[in-house]
């Protein structure tokens, strides 16, 4: 069956992202539907499990981050699809992440570092965003989901865990 709609899991404070997910939807033809979650992660998955999401989207938080473990396992409780902001959860047992490479982004920063300690200004240091992506897929967690990836899809991931 096509997936039609999506659940999004946010965080109180992750507005900036609330806008491009909504466009990125309705280009997909997806319905979009919202969970804030204030410190209740379980009831939130309650509350998706009692709507039969059919998908879930996890927001990009610190708050999300560090609670990546009971994240993964309330999805695999509730046999929720869901892709997350980072390998790590995919590692840990999610679904699949499309998300900034963090070990590029930190390379970034001790570029950035060694430019000030070299006496560059931070104020003259042009502002700058992740610009290497990756997209991880676990077919373990996909098998028992029971969810099935194109080939065309698969080879367009930066890494598969089989």
């Amino acid at each position: 069956m096509p997936l039609t709609s999506l659940l999004s899991l946010f965080e109180f404070n992750v507005g900036s992202q609330v806008q491009p997910f909504q466009t990125a939807a309705r280009t997909a033809h997806l319905d979009v539907g919202w969970v804030a979650v204030l410190q209740e992660i379980d009831a939130a998955f309650e509350t998706i499990a009692r709507q039969r999401v059919p998908a879930l989207a996890i927001g990009a938080d610190p708050f999300f981050d560090t609670r990546r473990t009971k994240l993964v396992a309330l999805a695999a409780q509730y046999a929720v699809p869901t892709i997350y902001q980072f390998r790590e959860f995919v590692t840990s047992g999610g679904l699949m992440s499309y998300g900034a490479d963090v070990p590029d982004v930190y390379r970034q920063i001790a570029i950035y570092a060694g430019r000030i300690l070299k006496g560059a200004p931070p104020a003259d240091l042009p502002v700058l965003q992740p610009t290497k992506f990756e997209f991880v897929i676990n077919l373990k967690t996909a098998k028992v989901l029971g969810v099935t990836f194109s080939d065309n899809l698969l080879s367009l991931a930066d890494e598969v865990i089989e």
